[in-house]
C-alpha cells in the first residue's frame, strides 16, 4: 500500500450525530468514520480498517472488518420500520436501528426493551417497564455491562460448587484468628486479615488472605471467558453487576466466616518501624473467624468499644491499630497521596428505587486499616513475583510531567495553598502537600482536583512505579472475586508455587489482556459515574430554588462546573449565567476571564439550583447572592 493507505486494528467509537471514529490498538491515533460505513457497527466493537492519512494530516477509516464484539446487549424503545419491531438503540453505541426477533407477538412501539445480541438482530430478552429500572437498564447497556448471564456459563458456575474446599497440600490457617472488614451491606467477600503479636525482636506478622478464586475458575473455561470479558464487578447504586455468578462471588468463595475457604496468603513480618522484613506467599484454608463492618471495627479503633463480634478476637484486635500504625509510618517515609477520600453517598428508598438522600462519607480509621493491609500486601507480592523472575500484570502510575506540575500548583494557589512544587515532583514533595490539605473545608474539591491532575494509574505487563503510592512495584492482588486482573496475578503466583519455571516474560497476549482489562475498568467508572448522576440530578429536581455553598473544581468549554460542600453534588453554571459577561474560557489556566474579574478553580460560590435533568444526569446551577 501506499504510504498513506495502511491496515490497521483497533476499537470503534460512536458519536451520537452519526458518525464515528476508529481508535487504534496501542496508539493514540484516531481515524474519522462516515455514518454509512459504521452502519453496522456499535461502540467498542474491535475491527480491522483500511486508513487513509491525507496530507493535511487527517485520517480516516473505511472497509472495516468486525474481528471481536464485546457487547452482548442493546437497550431502547421499540419502534417500526415498515411494521416491523426494531430497537432504537442508544445513539451513543450505535447509528442505526436494529431488527427485533421476538419468540410471541412483539411489544408495542415505546415499549423499552432489552435484547441479546445475535449476529445483525436483537433478539428480545425483557420489556423493562419500571422508570427507575429503565434508567438502570440504560447506563448499563451504554457501557457494555451485561446484565444477564448465559446459562452455560451459569451451569459451569454450579459445577465449580462441587470442588471442596479441603485442605490438602495447603498451610492450615483455621486456628489463626482472621477476620473480614467489609460495608454491612457487602456480599462478594474476598478478603480477610489475621494480625499476630510481636515476637521478642519487635516484628509482628500480618498475614492477608484472599479467596482462591483460579482454584474454582478453570482458565480457558466458559466461566474464565465471561468474567474476562466482563474484567471487572460494577457497582451502581442499587444494584451490583459482578464479574463472576452470584452463587460463586457471594456464596461459595466468599470469606463467609465460620466455614473454610480455600485462599492464597501473602504473610508479612514487620518490624517496630514498619518495614517489611519479609514475604511468605502460600496456599492456605482459612475460617474466618468473625464478619466485622468498618464501623464496629472503627468503633473499637477509636473509642475501645467491643461489639460481640469484636469479641470473638479480642486478644488480636488490639494489634490493628499496631499494624495500622507501623504500616502508615513505612508510607509517610516515601510520600504518596492518601487514596481514602470524602464520596458522596445516594441513599435509595428501597420499593421506588428512587434517590432520597445525598450524604457524604468520610473514611473511617477502619478503612484505612484495610487500605493499609491491601496495598502493603499488593505490594509485597509484586515485589515477590519481580524478585523469582515471574511475569505479572502490574498496576502503574507514571510521574507527572513538568506542565502537570505546574498546573497543579497553579489549581493548588487557587484554593489558597502554596505547594511550591518546584519544576518536578516526588512523592515526598507530595505527600508534603497531602498533609496540608487534609482537614481542610475545602480537601474534597482539592483532593478531586489534584487525583485528576495526577492522571490514571494502568494496568501492563512491564513492572514500573506507582508514583502516586511512592510504590517501586506494585499490583493488585487482593480482589480476585471482582477484578480479572488479581485472578491472572493468583494463577501466576499458583503457577510458581506448584512448581512451574517456565515462565514468558512481556508476554504480548497478556499486554493485550492488560489493555482490555484496562477498557473495562474505564467503562465500568463511567456506568458508575452515569448512574450516580442519574440519581443525584432526581434528587437535586426536588431541591430547584435552593441555596449552597460550593466551590469551582472543572471549567468546561460550556460553563464552570461547581461542587456543593456538604453533599458534593456538582452542577454546571453555564457562562451565560455567571455575571459581567462575555467569557472566555481558559481551560489549561483553569479559569474564565470576564469583562471585570475571572472565576477559577478553588473559587468558593453561593450557587442555586436552578433545575435538574434526571434522564441526562444533569444539574444546572446559578450564582446567588453570597
Amino acid at each position: 500500500m501506499s504510504d498513506g493507505v495502511r491496515t490497521a486494528r483497533g476499537t470503534v467509537a460512536v458519536n451520537a450525530r452519526g458518525f464515528g471514529f476508529f481508535n487504534e490498538e496501542g496508539s493514540e491515533a484516531s481515524a474519522f468514520v462516515t455514518p454509512p460505513e459504521l452502519n453496522r457497527f456499535l461502540s467498542d466493537d474491535v475491527v480491522d480498517a483500511t486508513v487513509t492519512t491525507g496530507d493535511d494530516g487527517r485520517s480516516t477509516a473505511s472497509k472495516l472488518v468486525l474481528v471481536m464484539r464485546p457487547r452482548t446487549e442493546l437497550y431502547g424503545p421499540v419502534v417500526l420500520h415498515r411494521g416491523a419491531p426494531h430497537v432504537r438503540v442508544d445513539r451513543e453505541v450505535a447509528n442505526t436501528d436494529w431488527p427485533l426477533t421476538c419468540e410471541g407477538a412483539a411489544p408495542p412501539a415505546g415499549a423499552q426493551v432489552l435484547a441479546r445480541i445475535d449476529g445483525t438482530r436483537a433478539v428480545l430478552l425483557e420489556v423493562v417497564d419500571a422508570p427507575d429500572s429503565q434508567a438502570l437498564v440504560r447506563v448499563m447497556a451504554r457501557h457494555g455491562v451485561a446484565a444477564s448471564v448465559d446459562p452455560s456459563v451459569l451451569r459451569e458456575a454450579e459445577a465449580a460448587r462441587t470442588i471442596p474446599h479441603a485442605l490438602g497440600n495447603r498451610r492450615d490457617l483455621r486456628d489463626v484468628p482472621t477476620v473480614t472488614i467489609d460495608a454491612a451491606s457487602t456480599r462478594d467477600i474476598d478478603d480477610a486479615i489475621s494480625v499476630l503479636p510481636a515476637d521478642a525482636d519487635g516484628a509482628l506478622r500480618l498475614l492477608v488472605s484472599i479467596a482462591d478464586v483460579g482454584a474454582f475458575v478453570r482458565e480457558g473455561s466458559l466461566l474464565d471467558a465471561d468474567a474476562r470479558a466482563r474484567a471487572t464487578s460494577v457497582y451502581l447504586a442499587g444494584r451490583v453487576v459482578p464479574m463472576l455468578p452470584d452463587g460463586l462471588s457471594s456464596d461459595w468463595i466468599s470469606l463467609l466466616p465460620g466455614v473454610d475457604r480455600l485462599c492464597l496468603t501473602a504473610e508479612l513480618r514487620i518490624d517496630a518501624e514498619g518495614a517489611v522484613l519479609a514475604v511468605d506467599v502460600y496456599e492456605s484454608l482459612v475460617r474466618s473467624t468473625a464478619r466485622l463492618t468498618y464501623d464496629e471495627v472503627a468503633a473499637f479503633l477509636d473509642r475501645s468499644e467491643v461489639s460481640p463480634e469484636v469479641a470473638k478476637v479480642r486478644a488480636a484486635a488490639p494489634w490493628w491499630r499496631t499494624v495500622s500504625a507501623r504500616l502508615a509510618l513505612a508510607r509517610a517515609r516515601r510520600g504518596g497521596v492518601a487514596i481514602a477520600r470524602d464520596e458522596a453517598h445516594v441513599v435509595l428508598d428501597r420499593a421506588t428505587g428512587l434517590a432520597t438522600g445525598i450524604e457524604p462519607v468520610r473514611p473511617t480509621s477502619a478503612h484505612v486499616l484495610i487500605e493499609r493491609c491491601m496495598v502493603a500486601a499488593n505490594e509485597a507480592v509484586a515485589r515477590w513475583l519481580v524478585e523469582r523472575g515471574v511475569p505479572g500484570v502490574f498496576r502503574v502510575h507514571d510521574a507527572p510531567d513538568p506542565d502537570a506540575v505546574r498546573q497543579m500548583s497553579e489549581t493548588a494557589a487557587r484554593f489558597g495553598y502554596t505547594a511550591g512544587f518546584g519544576a518536578s515532583l516526588s512523592p515526598l514533595g507530595l505527600a508534603a502537600f497531602d498533609q496540608q490539605i487534609s482537614g481542610s473545608p475545602s480537601e474534597p474539591a482539592m483532593r478531586g482536583v489534584l487525583l485528576r491532575s495526577l492522571g490514571p494509574a494502568r494496568y501492563t505487563v512491564y513492572p514500573s512505579q506507582h508514583f502516586g503510592l511512592a510504590a517501586p512495584l506494585y499490583l493488585h492482588f487482593t480482589s480476585p472475586i471482582r477484578r480479572y486482573a488479581d485472578l491472572v496475578v493468583h494463577r501466576l503466583v499458583r503457577a510458581y508455587l506448584q512448581g512451574t519455571r517456565a515462565f514468558t516474560l512481556r508476554d504480548p497476549d497478556v499486554e493485550a489482556l492488560a489493555r482490555h482489562i484496562n477498557h473495562r475498568a474505564k467503562l465500568a467508572a463511567r456506568a458508575e459515574t452515569d448512574r450516580h448522576r442519574i440519581l443525584v440530578a432526581g434528587y437535586m429536581a426536588s431541591r430547584v430554588g435552593e441555596t449552597f455553598a460550593a466551590r469551582i473544581v472543572k471549567i468546561r468549554p460550556f460553563g464552570v462546573v461547581a461542587q456543593i460542600d456538604t453533599t458534593l453534588v456538582e452542577g454546571t453554571v453555564p457562562f451565560e449565567a455567571l455575571p459581567d459577561g462575555p467569557c472566555e474560557p481558559d481551560p489549561l489556566r483553569g479559569e474564565v476571564r470576564t469583562r471585570t474579574g475571572s472565576y477559577a478553580i478553588g473559587d468558593a460560590l453561593t450557587v442555586r439550583v436552578v433545575r435538574a435533568d434526571p434522564e441526562l444526569g444533569r444539574v444546572e446551577f446559578g450564582v446567588a447572592e453570597a
